[in-house]
């Protein structure tokens, strides 16, 4: 059987920030910068999983999978432009979905998330 180790473990959300498994990690709720315009809150957010992968030895360019979340759908370019950046052509799959973040902030807080999968 495949050992499983959870980090950023939150009692509060009941979640694990980060898991590995299987020679892969899954990393939610990637976010940075909330409050602030879009591409500020996407590249805090891309920072945030960046700085995260690090505490396990990995880089952005370990990333395979990729789900965004926008509060505006219509912001993806934005996004597209700022992966550009990163990963230097070396893009993973991505998956990018609209979501109110009720939870966060209201209309002026939250405009992006993202979780990730990255592998060993």
């Amino acid at each position: 059987m495949t050992t499983i180790t959870r980090h950023e473990i939150n009692e509060d959300w009941a979640l694990a920030g980060m898991v590995e498994a299987g020679g892969f990690i899954f990393v939610s709720y990637c976010v940075g910068n909330i409050g602030q315009p879009i591409e500020a809150q996407i590249n805090g957010a891309f920072d945030n999983l960046s700085e995260r992968l690090s505490t396990i030895g990995l880089t952005l360019q370990s990333v395979v999978k990729i789900d965004a979340l926008f509060r505006d759908v219509w912001d993806i370019p934005v996004m597209e432009n700022v992966m550009k950046q990163r990963f230097d052509g070396q893009f993973p799959a991505r998956k990018s979905i609209q979501t109110e973040f009720a939870h966060r902030g209201g209309t002026s807080g939250m405009l992006f998330q993202l979780d990730a999968i990255a592998c060993r």
